[in-house]
């Protein structure tokens, strides 16, 4: 709990502990690199300690285990043989003797000590034992360890011979008997017979030198290895964090350097590497859009502006003129243009309103039924009924080319798939989506036809269901330009190959009249943007039209493209994926009211 009375969690507790420590605060300052090198070398030093340990111990045993066999077999001979050891020079370790023998009655007292090693400088060892009287608890025939008793005669004492004298002895308890020469009868004792372990002492400390010799040459080395093994293998998170920091300055193009999926260190960089590249996208698509919006603002601002100024403009006029001759007239000829720009200003205001509900996806509703062959039928009518002398034709959408061989049989290359339209009756096809939204689509192509194409002009209008091999593929968030519509060319063939893949319904509408320059073609679909601005003001339109028909083209995850149409003009292509729905007896193929095929039903010839 806090001061206030307020729980406080643990992580953040834990953090706060971390803070307060000191220590915490030190190790957490330490770079990776060196902690993993102290870890590899603390593991080394425990795992040499240990290795050292076990062989001292066992060396230990050994010995002792050996020393102990030595005594135990070799203890009779020592007794039967004491005469012969007393004469052996004890001045040598070498050569004279190293037996410890001393002899005790059957109450356990000291009658004897006959072999006593002598080291060199007049030094005696002999081993701690129980006093005369006693053996204090030592079991007969079970050899114990026991310390030294060290005896200096006169003279300088060597440090070597100081510590020899200074080693523990082994020794054992032997029960005897033996037949006293002079009356004939059975005498008992114990003797106790000791070795002393120098030479266990020495081994050890020659053993605890080589280890501690060799611990630090791998000490030594293992902390060179380590550093450069450690360094080599977090040399790509290095090279990470170099690249993180470029990409911290703004540098959205960098990468990850790559590496083996199937190590830690390249699954990261893969997924960073990913994770980049939709940031990078995220960003350039902000950028776009913040670039558009402000673009879009300018553009709305001073289209507004326009037909705001000539109301202005006219209602002062009016004014200044109401009180003159004829001021009727020119009141007519005022309220006229003021009701034009009035009328121009909304229709602008509207559509305007339709991209905004758009882009935050209100507006339109996917759920609906739509017959696409009713609403290309309809909107020829309406072209026809604009454009009375206009020659309108309507059919089907077909891919030429799907299986035409790779070089024909003249040994030239055939020519490249693309779509074509062939006239005929419109086929029925019932698809999921918004109705008014589609029927907008095409209406404003059919309405840029009217008010840019000459009169006279024919028009061709098709639709059909093409499989496409688009697999996890969303045409709403591809481009709309001539690329893409290779793309679904080329997965229609990979269908035709294959037989299998996704329902998709081609709406084109293909017009004979001027066209658009390449440039001006790939700019169509950007908001208030005219090839001409001046005469898109004499005709009514507002540059909004084609923006909002891509806007509802890609909310039911479809295409929209223009393209140049063969011999002149322009021609829109729409493709939105065919979501089944289930038909209803009111769901009948759109027919002409005067004649039974439709295309014949808006067609029409100069007189």
């Amino acid at each position: 709990m806090t001061a206030s009375g307020k729980p406080v969690k643990k992580g953040a507790k834990s953090s706060a502990t971390r803070r307060e420590n000191p220590l915490m605060r030190h190790l957490d300052a330490v770079s990776l690199s060196t902690k993993l090198v102290s870890i590899i070398l603390v593991l080394l030093l425990v795992s040499g300690c240990v290795i050292a340990f076990a062989v001292r111990q066992l060396v230990s045993a050994y010995i002792i285990d050996k020393t102990d066999t030595q005594l135990t077999n070799q203890a009779g001979l020592v007794i039967n043989n004491i005469d012969q050891l007393q004469r052996t020079d004890n001045s040598s370790t070498l050569n004279g003797n190293m037996y410890f023998v001393q002899f005790r009655d059957a109450d356990y007292n000291i009658e004897s000590t006959p072999l006593v090693p002598k080291l060199q400088g007049s030094v005696a060892s002999v081993p701690k034992l129980p006093a005369s009287g006693s053996l204090d608890g030592i079991q007969f025939g079970r050899p114990f360890t026991t310390d030294a008793q060290v005896q200096v005669g006169d003279g300088s004492v060597s440090r070597s011979s100081l510590k020899m004298a200074m080693s523990p002895w082994r020794v054992v308890a032997l029960q005897y008997t033996v037949k006293d020469p002079d009356s004939g009868g059975v005498i008992r004792g114990v003797a106790l017979i000791g070795l002393s372990l120098h030479d266990m002492q020495d081994t050890l400390g020659i053993i605890t030198k080589y280890f501690l010799v060799v611990g630090i040459a791998t000490i030594v080395f293992a902390t060179v290895m380590a550093t450069i093994a450690v360094d080599r293998t977090l040399l790509p998170l290095k090279r990470i964090e170099k690249t993180a920091a470029k990409i911290t300055n703004g540098d959205l193009s960098q990468r990850v350097p790559s590496a083996p999926e199937n190590t830690e260190v390249g699954s990261l960089s893969a997924s960073l590497n990913q994770m980049l590249a939709r940031i990078e996208q995220s960003f350039r698509e902000q950028q776009e859009t913040t670039d558009k919006m402000k673009r879009f603002v300018s553009d709305a601002s001073h289209e507004l502006r326009t037909p705001l100024a000539a109301i202005h403009g006219y209602a002062e006029l009016y004014k200044m003129q109401r009180d003159y001759p004829g001021a009727l007239e020119r009141a007519d000829e005022s309220i006229d243009r003021i009701e034009k720009s009035s009328t121009r200003m909304a229709a602008l205001v509207e559509d305007l309103l339709s991209l905004a509900r758009m882009d935050e996806g209100r507006g339109i509703d996917l759920n609906q039924k739509v017959k696409l062959n009713g609403i290309i039928a309809d909107s020829a009518e309406d072209l026809h009924a604009l454009d009375p002398e206009r020659v309108i034709r309507l059919g089907s959408v077909t891919v030429t080319g799907s299986e035409a061989p790779l070089v024909a049989a003249d040994g030239t290359a055939p020519e490249p798939a693309r779509l074509e339209f062939t006239e005929g009756k419109l086929e029925p096809i019932l698809t999921q989506g918004d109705p008014a939204r589609l029927r907008q689509v095409i209406t404003n192509i059919v309405g840029n036809i009217h008010r840019y194409t000459p009169s006279d002009s024919p028009v061709e209008m098709g639709v059909s269901v093409l499989t496409a091999s688009l697999p996890h593929v969303d045409l709403g968030k591809m481009p709309s330009t001539d690329v893409s519509l290779d793309q679904f060319i080329q997965a229609v063939q990979v269908a035709a190959s294959t037989g299998s893949g996704q329902r998709f319904a081609v709406m084109r509408v293909i017009d004979h009249g001027p066209g658009m320059a390449p440039q001006s073609r790939q700019m169509i679909f950007e908001r208030f943007y005219t090839a001409d601005p001046s005469r898109a003001r004499e005709k009514g339109g507002t540059g909004l039209g084609m923006a909002i028909a891509q806007s509802a083209v890609k909310a039911h995850h479809g295409l929209i493209c223009a393209s140049e149409t063969d011999g002149g003009g322009l021609t829109f292509t729409v493709i939105i994926p065919i979501v089944e729905v289930e038909p209803t007896s009111s769901d009948a193929p759109h027919s002409a009211p005067a004649n039974e095929n439709p295309s014949e039903s808006v067609q029409s010839t100069k007189a």
